[in-house]
C-alpha cells in the first residue's frame, strides 16, 4: 500500500479532537503533497462509520453551493443531494478538501462550530496560509494542525523497517545503539536525505526496492514534476506581478544555502536575492508567502539565549531552509550517488542542517533560532521547559566544537545536544545523538530532560 503520513501522533491527535465535547472544525494546514488528504480519509476510515469528501478544486461547482447563505442545514442538505446519499451528523466525517478555493465555505466554518457543533468536519488545503488572512476566516472557530513532509522514522515506517524503529522506541538513546543497527539507520538516513519525506516521492523509491540506483532516479524524476507543480501553485496563487519574484527567490533560497563554502547554513543574504530588489522591506512580502505556503522554514538568529527566545529575535537577521531535504537536492542539482557516498564537499552542512531544522519544526518546534556571536555559532537553540538547549549540528564523526566551548563558557547551558555521524552516548551535561535521530533530541522520555 502506498505509504503517506502515518504518523501515529497525527492520528491520536486526530481521534483525541474526535473525542472531544467542544471540538471545533478543525483545519489540517500544510504544503501540496504532504499527505493531508491521505491522513484525513484514513482516519475516517478508521473512527467513523462513514466519511463524505469533497474537493473544491476538483469541482467548481461544490464552491457555489455555499454562495446562497451560511446556513448549516441549508448547504448539509445541498451536499447530500450533491453526493447522492444520506449524512449521518453524529457519525460520519465530513471532509473539506482544497478548501481555499472557496471562501465561503472555509467562512460557512464558523455557523457550522455556532449551530451544528456535533458534526465533525475537516478541512485541508494547500497554501491555506496564504488565504487565511482574508475577511472570510472564521477567527476562533476553528482549530488548526499543521502536518509536514515525513520524517526520517516516519519514512523508517513507510518502509517497513519495523524492526529498527522498535529498536529505537525501546532503546535508552543515552547509551549506544547496537553497531550493526547504527550502521544501517546511517544507510538509510543517507537515502533519506536524496528522497525527502513527500509521500508520493517516497513511493517511487519503494518500488524498486532491488535496485538502489533507478530507485534513486525514480525519487528524483518524481521530485522534478512536484517542483513543477508548486511552480504552477506559485504562479496561480500569488498573482502575475508577484509570483516571478516569489519564484526567484525560492530558487535563492537554495542557491544560497549551495554557496557557503564553510558547508552550514549562513544569514540569509537579501543583496541579489532577487534582482532589483534590494533590502528587506522590499523582500518581507516573498519571503512570507512562501513561509505561510510551508515551503521555507525560517530561523531567526540571535545572539544573546536568554528566554523567551522570541524576545531575541530580529525581524530581518535569519537562516531559510527548504521545507523538504529531497527537494532541496533536488533543487540544487545535488547527485544522489554525492550523498549516498557521503562526499557533499561544501554542501554537507547545510544539507546535514537542513534536515534537523526540518525534524524540529514536525517534532513541534514551531520558532527555530540559532546562535551567533562574532564568528561563533550554534546551529539551532531550541526552548524546553523554560530553558535553552544549544543543539549543535556536525555533518560528520567530528565533534569537537570551538563554538560550542565559546557558547558553553559564557552561558553554562544545563544541557547541551550534539548531532553528529557517531552512536548515541551521554558524557556529562552533553548528549550525543546520530543525527539522524535529530527528531527525538527533545523527547521528554530523555533523562537529559
Amino acid at each position: 500500500s502506498d505509504v503517506c503520513s502515518s504518523d501515529l501522533k497525527m492520528i491520536a491527535q486526530l481521534v483525541e479532537w474526535k473525542e472531544r465535547t467542544n471540538r471545533k472544525p478543525l483545519i489540517i494546514k500544510g504544503a501540496r503533497q504532504v499527505g493531508k488528504t491521505w491522513l484525513l480519509r484514513h482516519f475516517g476510515e478508521c473512527y467513523f462509520t462513514k466519511t463524505h469528501y469533497f474537493n473544491f478544486e476538483a469541482d467548481q461547482r461544490l464552491g457555489e453551493l455555499f454562495q446562497q447563505d451560511l446556513n448549516p442545514q441549508r448547504i448539509l442538505n445541498e451536499l447530500q443531494f450533491y453526493l447522492g446519499e444520506e449524512m449521518d451528523p453524529q457519525n460520519d466525517l465530513i471532509i473539506f478538501d482544497e478548501i481555499q478555493q472557496a471562501p465561503e465555505a472555509l467562512t460557512s466554518l464558523k455557523y457550522f462550530q455556532e449551530e451544528r457543533s456535533e458534526i465533525a468536519i475537516c478541512a485541508a488545503g494547500s497554501l491555506l496560509g496564504i488565504h487565511l488572512s482574508s475577511h472570510s476566516f472564521p477567527v476562533g472557530k476553528v482549530e488548526f494542525m499543521n502536518l509536514y513532509p515525513l520524517t526520517f522514522i516516519e519514512f523508517l515506517n513507510g518502509i517497513e523497517a519495523d524492526q529498527l524503529i522498535e529498536l529505537i522506541n525501546n532503546h535508552d538513546l543515552t547509551t549506544p545503539l547496537p553497531e550493526m543497527a547504527h550502521q544501517r539507520l546511517w544507510e538509510l538516513w543517507k537515502h533519506y536525505l536524496v528522497v525527502g519525506g513527500l509521500p508520493e516521492v517516497i513511493n517511487s523509491y519503494r518500488e524498486n526496492p532491488d535496485n538502489l540506483f533507478v530507485a534513486m532516479e525514480s525519487a528524483r524524476t518524481e521530485q522534478q514534476n512536484l517542483l513543477n507543480g508548486y511552480m504552477v501553485d506559485i504562479a496561480k496563487h500569488s498573482g502575475k506581478s508577484n509570483a516571478l519574484q516569489i519564484e526567484t527567490l525560492w530558487l535563492n533560497v537554495v542557491n544560497q544555502l549551495a554557496r557557503e563554502q564553510d558547508g552550514g547554513a549562513a544569514k540569509f543574504r537579501f543583496r541579489d536575492a532577487i534582482p532589483g530588489v534590494r533590502g528587506y522591506d522590499r523582500l518581507q512580502s516573498p519571503i512570507d508567502w512562501l513561509t505561510e505556503a510551508h515551503l521555507i522554514l525560517r530561523t531567526s538568529i540571535i545572539s544573546q539565549p536568554s528566554t523567551p527566545l522570541s524576545a531575541q529575535a530580529k525581524e530581518n537577521s535569519f537562516k531559510l531552509y527548504l521545507f523538504d531535504s529531497g527537494l532541496l537536492g533536488a533543487m540544487s542539482g545535488m547527485d544522489a550517488t554525492t550523498i549516498l557516498h557521503y562526499n557533499f564537499g561544501s554542501y554537507q552542512g547545510y544539507v546535514a542542517e537542513n534536515f534537523v531544522a526540518q525534524e524540529l519544526r514536525a517534532a513541534g518546534v514551531e520558532r527555530l533560532y540559532s546562535w551567533q556571536r562574532r564568528t561563533s555559532e550554534i546551529e539551532f537553540i531550541v526552548e524546553n521547559r523554560g530553558d535553552a538547549i544549544p543543539i549543535e549540528v556536525k555533518s560528520g564523526r567530528n565533534t569537537r566544537a570551538k563554538s560550542l566551548a565559546v557558547y558553553e563558557g559564557k552561558y553554562q547551558p544545563d544541557n547541551i545536544i550534539i548531532l553528529s555521524a557517531k552512536n548515541s552516548h551521554l558524557i556529562g551535561n552533553r548528549h550525543y545523538l546520530p543525527i539522524y535521530l535529530a527528531g527525538l533530541c527533545l523527547e521528554t522520555s530523555l533523562p537529559i530532560f
